[in-house]
C-alpha cells in the first residue's frame, strides 16, 4: 500500500483531528521548516520556536488549505513569514540602528559555493512566482524527483523539468545580480546538498504534541509568533507575497516595515561586546559587515587546524574594518584618500577560505573604496641608540621562547615582560601615528617599565614621552622622511 500524500494526511487531520496524521507531516517536513527559520534568523533557538509556531499555524488551516496548494511551498513560505515577524518583534524591543545586510561575493566553485549563496537564498526564493519557487523547493530543498515535483504541480515529468530549469536560471540571475556569478549546475548542487539540515532530536515530536492541541500548551512567545503572523497572513490575503523591497505592515503602530528593514536589523549570535575566539569557532561560515550598537572596539583571530584565518571585530571603525580586510593592522603606515563612515561597526569572516577577498569585497560594496599595498616616502621617526646602559631598558632574563607580555594600564605607562623592541615600536607608532624605522640593532627581548607626565588617555604628550623615552631608555625618535610600505585607501573609481 502506497504511503498517504501531504493533502490525504491534512484531510486525515481535518476531519479526524488524528494525531497519527499530523505527527507524519511534521516528520517529513519539519527539517524544511527548521532550516528555513535557521537561516533566517541565525540563532537555533528562535529557529525550533519559529518552527514550532509554524505547525500550529498549520492545525488552524488545515481545513482551509485548497488541495491545489503544495504543502512544501506553503510552509515555507509561511516559515518566512513567520521568521519576518519574529525578527520584527526583535526590532521593537531593541530599538537598534539600522543595519546594512551584506553577503560575500566571494566567487569560488566547490565547497565555498554554499558560504555564498545561503546568505542570499531566501530572498531570491521569494522574488521567484509560487510555481517557480515551489518546483525548486520540491525538487532541491526536498531532493525529489522530477516525476514527483510533477505530480505535486500537476504536471508531466517534462513539463516539471521545464519548470525547474526555468526556475533554477531565473535564480542564477538574481544571484548573478547580488554580485555571485555561479552556474545553475553549482547553484544546484550546493542548495540540494547544504539547505536542508537536519532539525535536533526530538524536536518533531515536540512540535507535534504541542501543535496537536493547536497551542493551547504553547509559551507565550510561541503563541505571540502565532498571532503575529496569521495576522499578517490575513492583511496579504493568504497569498504570501513576501519579497525583499516590498513593504509588508507589520503591526509596528502606525509604521510600515519592510521585509528588507527587517532583514536589515536582524542580530546574530556572533554580534557581542568584547572579542572571544571560542564565539568566532563556533560560527557558521559567514561574511559581514554590520553597524554595531557598541562604544567599545574588540577585535581578534582564530586559526583552524588546516591553518585558515578566521577574523571578527564589534564595535570598530570604518578603518578598523579596513585593516581587517587587508590584514595591515598598522593605522600609521595607511594613507585614506577617501572619506569613510564615521559610525561603529562589526565585521566577522568566518568562511572555510577566502576570508580576506571577501571582506575587501564588502568594504567596496559598503564604504565605496579599495586599498594597495605602496612604497611611499613619508615623515617618518628613526628609533636609534643614544645612551648605552640606560637603567629602563633591561634585557629579560628568561628564555625568549617564554610568554611574553605589554600592558598600558594608565595615562602616560607602558610595560613589557620578555618583549622584543618591536612591542615598544609598535606601541610608539600608535602613540605619534607616524611609521618608526627601529634602527637600534637590537635583538635582545626586553622588560620595559616607560612612564611619563599625561594626565588622561585623550591628550596624549607626546614630548613628555619622547624625554621619557631617552631618559630612561637611553633611546631617541630623531625626524627623517624615508621610503616606506603603506596602505593606500582609495575610493572606487
Amino acid at each position: 500500500m502506497s504511503e498517504p500524500d501531504d493533502h490525504q494526511l491534512l484531510a486525515e487531520f481535518a476531519r479526524t483531528s488524528s494525531e497519527a496524521a499530523f505527527a507524519a507531516l511534521v516528520q517529513r517536513h519539519v527539517n524544511l521548516v527548521y532550516s528555513t527559520a535557521r537561516r533566517s534568523v541565525g540563532n537555533a533557538h528562535a529557529a525550533e520556536e519559529i518552527a514550532q509556531a509554524v505547525f500550529i499555524i498549520l492545525t488552524q488551516k488545515a481545513g482551509r488549505l485548497s488541495s491545489r496548494i503544495v504543502l512544501s511551498g506553503w510552509l515555507y513560505q509561511t516559515t518566512r513569514l513567520t521568521a519576518a515577524n519574529f525578527l520584527r518583534g526583535e526590532i521593537r524591543r531593541q530599538q537598534r540602528e539600522q543595519e546594512s545586510y551584506m553577503q560575500s561575493t566571494l566567487n569560488q566553485p566547490g565547497e565555498n559555493v554554499w558560504p555564498q549563496i545561503a546568505p542570499l537564498l531566501d530572498d531570491a526564493l521569494g522574488k521567484l512566482g509560487e510555481r517557480d519557487r515551489n518546483a525548486i523547493v520540491l525538487r532541491f530543498l526536498e531532493n525529489k524527483s522530477l516525476a514527483e515535483v510533477g505530480a505535486a504541480l500537476g504536471a508531466s515529468e517534462d513539463a516539471a523539468k521545464m519548470r525547474v530549469n526555468r526556475a533554477l536560471e531565473k535564480l542564477r540571475k538574481l544571484f548573478t545580480k547580488r554580485g555571485v556569478a555561479l552556474s545553475a549546475t553549482l547553484i544546484a548542487g550546493a542548495v540540494s546538498s547544504s539547505s536542508v539540515q537536519a532539525a535536533p532530536v526530538g524536536l518533531a515530536k515536540t512540535i507535534s504534541a504541542v501543535a496537536i492541541t493547536k497551542g493551547a500548551a504553547a509559551g507565550v512567545s510561541t503563541l505571540a509568533l502565532v498571532k503575529g503572523a496569521l495576522k499578517i497572513m490575513a492583511w496579504t490575503k493568504a497569498k504570501m507575497a513576501v519579497v525583499v523591497g516590498v513593504g509588508v505592515l507589520l503591526a509596528a503602530g502606525t509604521a510600515t516595515i519592510t521585509v528588507k528593514e527587517i532583514q536589515e536589523h536582524r542580530t546574530y549570535p556572533w554580534q557581542v561586546e568584547g572579542f572571544n575566539s571560542n564565539v568566532l569557532d563556533q560560527q557558521p561560515p559567514q561574511v559581514r559587515v554590520l553597524l554595531s550598537k557598541y562604544k567599545n572596539g574588540a577585535s581578534g583571530t582564530s586559526w583552524d587546524k588546516t591553518g585558515q584565518i578566521k577574523v571578527m571585530g564589534t564595535g570598530v571603525s570604518a578603518e578598523a574594518v579596513v585593516h581587517a580586510a587587508y590584514r595591515f593592522y598598522n593605522p600609521s603606515r595607511t594613507v585614506f584618500s577617501a572619506e569613510l563612515p564615521q559610525s561603529k561597526f562589526d565585521y566577522i569572516g568566518s568562511l572555510a577560505a577566502g576570508n580576506e577577498k571577501a571582506l575587501q569585497q564588502l568594504v567596496k560594496k559598503k564604504f565605496g573604496v579599495i586599498a594597495k599595498r605602496e612604497t611611499r616616502e613619508t615623515e617618518v621617526f628613526i628609533l636609534k641608540i643614544r645612551r648605552s646602559g640606560a637603567g629602563g631598558l633591561k634585557p629579560s632574563s628568561v628564555s625568549p621562547q617564554a610568554e611574553s607580555s605589554s600592558q598600558n594600564n594608565a595615562p602616560g605607562e607602558w610595560s613589557c615582560k620578555n618583549s622584543p623592541l618591536s612591542g615598544l615600536v609598535h606601541y610608539l607608532e600608535e602613540c605619534t601615528r607616524v611609521p618608526i624605522l627601529d634602527q637600534t640593532g637590537l635583538k635582545n627581548n626586553f622588560d620595559i617599565d616607560l612612564k611619563w607626565k599625561q594626565s588622561d588617555w585623550e591628550h596624549q604628550n607626546s614630548d613628555g614621552m619622547k624625554q621619557s623615552l631617552l631618559d630612561q631608555l637611553g633611546l631617541e625618535l630623531v625626524p627623517s622622511r624615508e621610503p616606506v610600505e603603506m596602505l593606500v585607501v582609495e575610493k572606487v573609481k
